[in-house]
């Protein structure tokens, strides 16, 4: 595919690299045809802690280059989500990628597309709309699309056809390119939580730790938190914590690489006791020194009854 080739060449960064005295934002530009994976995709590269923009309108997108080029330390990762929903898509396009290259940021380019029968049976099925669909059906709105977009797609580096890909092959396809990640890297959050409080609505696993003595009711440990060596000595000098844990490894060691190989890029344990002071938050604690361990990947640890106290 033919690529940009700015002037002069030397001002423009290679991907994600620094520049002298800062580091380099890595920026994405997702486009292609409707229907051709794009939210996927996005959600994806969600997944990688990128900032992810859509849809927004082609003549702020030089304020946004504007933005990732003064602001580095927060946009760090960028993935730009371009199509014809901007308008005159192609000059959003070099616009945005002019913009960017003129402050030293050279962006990679994805260009998602699909035989013509893939997004007709994804838009029956959904009953969404396509954005060309005024008037015409959904086949020519198509073909009016790839016409607009003919010279976003000469330009990418990257044109990937998703009419056969499962989503696990959509993302191995997108991280192999970016460089910088592993296509089999799913990344862990561990929750620990109250039940009194609800099951946190987006976990994937969920273990209930109200079998243990509760630190509750000793009066010295009370108003301390599973985060203070008194709690964590008083939970885990119990012989059930130390079995629950003996047998939570080795269903996690069986279920993560599963969870991984299915394509899953982000994984939701979550650990709860009664209010989510202090049991749940010593083996969610735990849980997560192990799987560091393993280097099973990202591990992040959140408190969610914390600011509670």
């Amino acid at each position: 595919m033919a690529t940009l080739d700015p002037s002069p060449a030397e001002s423009i960064a290679p991907y994600g690299s620094p520049e002298p005295g800062q580091d380099n934002p890595h920026v994405v530009i997702l486009s292609g045809l409707s229907g051709g994976g794009k939210t996927s995709a996005a959600k994806l590269f969600e997944d990688l802690n990128y900032i992810v923009v859509d849809n927004l309108p082609g003549e702020l997108l030089p304020n946004l280059a504007e933005l990732v080029s003064t602001d580095r330390a927060r946009y760090v990762r960028v993935a730009i989500v371009l199509d014809v929903r901007a308008g005159d898509a192609e000059a959003a396009y070099r616009a945005m990628r002019g913009a960017l290259e003129g402050r030293g940021i050279r962006p990679q380019v994805f260009f998602l597309e699909a035989r013509d029968d893939v997004p007709i049976r994804r838009f029956s099925e959904t009953r969404h709309r396509h954005p060309l669909s005024d008037g015409r059906g959904v086949a020519s709105a198509i073909a009016e699309e790839r016409r607009l977009l003919t010279g976003v797609r000469a330009e990418a580096e990257f044109v990937i056809d998703t009419s056969d890909l499962a989503l696990r092959e959509l993302r191995e396809r997108l991280f192999v390119r970016l460089g910088d990640h592993e296509p089999d890297q799913m990344s862990i959050q561990i929750i620990s939580f109250g039940f009194k409080y609800g099951v946190p609505l987006e976990a994937d696993l969920v273990f209930d730790t109200r079998f243990l003595r509760n630190p509750y009711y000793v009066p010295e440990l009370r108003d301390h938190s599973g985060l203070t060596d008194p709690v964590r000595a008083f939970v885990l000098g119990q012989p059930a914590a130390g079995r629950f844990l003996e047998l939570l490894k080795p269903l996690l060691a069986f279920t993560i690489p599963a969870f991984r190989d299915e394509g899953k890029s982000r994984l939701t344990i979550a650990i709860g006791c009664t209010g989510g002071q202090h049991r749940s938050i010593v083996l969610a604690e735990e849980l997560a020194s192990w799987l560091r361990a393993r280097a099973e990947g990202p591990v992040a640890v959140f408190h969610r009854e914390l600011e509670r106290r």
